[in-house]
């Protein structure tokens, strides 16, 4: 799922595209993609587009007249910038949205259709849309402390609940505890002062720096390869590799349909997390750190 860094990567690469340009048309190739009724979605066609913004994960484009499309890719979806009136593609192809001098494309890979499209009228309807949580770079030490402990969790499903922090998600987390060395299973109850500290610097650092990169690599042209697996993540994506830090394989735990990429040694002691189903399945036999990991791998 794009998040903060591919998110701000779009923007950067629509904003000469799109803003003070007309939408001239929007063509739907999956009639579920709009999620809206009112306003209807040709409401928004003939207008120009005066801006774009993040809301969360979600790209919005502002129109005259107080007219908003709030797109969220969710997992698959993804952005192409083509000549005016390209053809949507057939398999992956969701819709166009078409400008005098370009069409910008919306796909979405994969058999599951998860992206959306909405159609706003007005400020306090795109409000709606926004999940809740606060962007980072808002916020002080004390205010990122006080938020990431208003309620109890783990620090990867803090960072990434949507309603907490804006536009972290699986990817990105990763890299930010790896940064922060700290558990992606340890309680925000539990944090002291200091690592909160340090948490707050690694998510900052993070994104920022991923963001710049980002763009610095794709300058002028549009973005064709958005993905949560990019060379020189440190973490995320990385199963068996060595951590660029310490040089020990970094392991991971699945839980749902997400999964969390950790360096025992930097982040939690040596210590190796139990994976939900491994762990059951294993039971005494489940190993506890990387030593006696590697004890029964020479047997």
């Amino acid at each position: 799922m794009p998040e903060y860094p591919d998110v701000e990567l779009y923007l950067h690469a629509l904003e000469p595209r799109a803003v003070g340009h007309v939408l001239t048309g929007i063509r739907l190739a999956n009639p579920f993609l709009v999620r809206s009724v009112e306003p209807p979605i040709n409401a928004c066609v003939g207008r120009r587009v005066v801006g774009l913004r993040r809301l969360g994960k979600r790209i919005v484009f502002e129109l005259e007249d107080e007219y908003f499309l709030v797109i969220h890719l969710m997992i698959a979806g993804r952005f192409r910038w083509r000549e005016p009136g390209a053809k949507i593609p057939g398999k992956v192809g969701l819709a166009a949205f078409d400008f005098e001098h370009g069409t910008l494309l919306l796909t979405e890979a994969g058999s599951q259709r998860q992206a959306s499209l909405y159609a706003v009228r007005g400020r306090e309807a795109l409000a709606a849309h926004d999940p809740g949580g606060v962007d980072v770079f808002s916020l002080d030490a004390a205010a990122f402390d006080a938020q990431l402990r208003s309620e109890n969790h783990t620090l990867k499903r803090a960072l990434t609940d949507p309603r907490l922090f804006s536009g972290i998600g699986n990817a990105y987390s990763d890299e930010i505890l790896l940064a922060a060395r700290l558990s992606p299973m340890q309680l925000t109850s539990r944090l002291t002062a200091q690592e909160a500290e340090r948490l707050f610097e690694a998510t900052r650092t993070v994104l920022r720096d991923w963001k710049a990169r980002l763009i610095e690599e794709t300058g002028e042209d549009f973005p064709e390869k958005v993905t949560a697996f990019r060379e020189g993540m440190a973490a995320h994506g990385r199963f068996g590799k060595p951590c660029p830090v310490c040089g020990t394989s970094i392991q991971r735990i699945r839980y749902a349909s997400n999964e969390a990429n950790y360096c025992p040694t930097c982040q939690t002691g040596g210590r190796l997390l139990a994976d939900r189903g491994l762990s059951r399945l294993l039971k005494d036999d489940w190993p506890r750190t990387l030593d006696e990991m590697e004890r029964r791998l020479k047997r």
